[in-house]
């Protein structure tokens, strides 16, 4: 068991990797092939279309392959992505590489969530999600360090070289997958299937499906945006502004790693406040006008901050929901993280374009006060229910 753990933990590397290189290489891409800079949002929304239609059909080919191999094909996929980026030779090119990408990323997601909300205990849901924040702060290192020598294109490469390995990891342990989770397949066929109309006349889902919403928003509102705004508005150089978004998600998985630590000492509900209230000085900073160099610190403590209030939002669910519909809504809440994930970067371009990218951090403080609204709505609620359970 503790194996097969290490193993997913690097899976969860691999779903990170893909995710922070299209927003660090962005400057030095749109530049190269001559597009404008929105265009951008175009691959960010297929990617996070397609993983939230492979998040939400999943299940049908999970319980039919099983997480270990589809886990694997899915990453073996996002490789292959990867090294098609890295010589695409025009903008259209990257379209249909953009869809393999989320398709593959979705059904990752989707599969390792369930598996280890269902079999593992908060810390190591938050410890998972640790190992995505490694991820994606690998990537614009290594991105970083391409563009000072190779160029982009060498930096898709680097990347692609990781998920590579990281892949064929993945299939030679397909049988170690089998070997212990056979015996904790009936927990999950107790479980009560929910259809979308269902689980939308839900108040507490709808609230749910806002805050995992916004809290995604949030996170790759940065990490498409962040370094093109530094770049842009602080007079950054293409390197130095992928590089600041490392230590972005350096932010993120500090916030998980250390709420995995603490989640013994610490409930689950006061470690999503203390992030939640990290969160509120690090928008401050982004809106002032500051020196460059504080606009990172900012993006370092949105990283940490935000970076635990997904995790610990999935792990609250069969509390919150019930046992027996919590693989419905968790699938739920996943997509709909996902369409955060899709809609905040085109929103940041459409808006950007009329009033320019300073209006960047206005929008990182609208998602964030709708988080905040949403949050206090469903404790609220769940109190009047008698469901809010503050030592979880």
């Amino acid at each position: 068991m503790a194996f097969l753990l290490v193993v997913i933990y690097i899976a969860f590397i691999g779903l990170g990797v893909p995710d922070s290189l299209i927003g660090s290489a962005w400057p030095a891409i749109h530049t190269e092939l001559n597009i404008p800079v929105e265009a951008v949002s175009i691959i960010t929304f297929l990617i996070s279309g397609c993983t939230v239609l492979s998040s939400m059909f999943s299940a049908r080919i999970l319980n039919k392959l099983g997480t270990a191999k589809v886990t694997a094909f899915s990453t073996a996929m996002t490789a292959a992505s990867l090294i098609g980026f890295s010589f695409a030779p025009s903008f259209l090119f990257m379209i249909p590489l953009a869809v393999v990408l989320g398709l593959g990323a979705g059904a990752i997601d989707s599969g390792l969530n369930n598996y280890v909300a269902l079999h593992f205990k908060a810390s190591h849901m938050n410890f998972l999600h640790c190992f995505y924040g490694v991820g994606v702060s690998l990537s614009p290192y290594l991105m970083s360090q391409a563009l000072s020598n190779i160029g982009w294109r060498g930096g898709y490469r680097y990347a692609f070289y990781v998920q590579a390995v990281i892949a064929i990891l993945l299939i030679i342990s397909v049988p170690l997958w089998k070997k212990t989770s056979s015996s904790e397949e009936t927990e999950e066929e107790k479980e009560t299937s929910l259809t979308l109309l269902q689980m939308a006349k839900k108040a507490d889902v709808r609230l749910v499906w806002i805050i995992m919403l916004a809290t995604n928003a949030i996170e790759y509102a940065c990490g498409v945006w962040g370094s093109t705004y530094l770049v842009s508005e602080k007079g950054f150089e293409a390197e130095h502004g992928a590089l600041a978004l490392t230590v972005y998600y350096v932010g993120m998985s500090i916030g998980r790693f250390v709420s995995g630590l603490i989640s013994n000492k610490i409930s689950t509900w006061k470690r999503i406040g203390i992030g939640t209230f990290i969160l509120a000085p690090a928008v401050a900073i982004m809106l002032l006008p500051l020196h460059g160099a504080v606009s990172v610190i900012g993006l370092f403590l949105i990283g940490l901050g935000n970076g635990s209030i997904y995790p610990n939002m999935i792990h609250l669910t069969p509390h919150n929901f019930g046992k027996e519909v919590s693989q419905s809504i968790m699938g739920s809440q996943i997509a709909f993280a996902y369409i955060g994930v899709m809609l905040a970067p085109p929103a940041v371009s459409l808006i950007s374009g009329f009033f320019g990218i300073k209006i960047y951090p206005v929008l990182l403080a609208v998602l964030y006060v709708v988080m905040v609204i949403a949050l206090k709505c469903f404790v609220n609620r769940l109190k009047k229910q008698g469901k809010y359970d503050d030592n979880v």
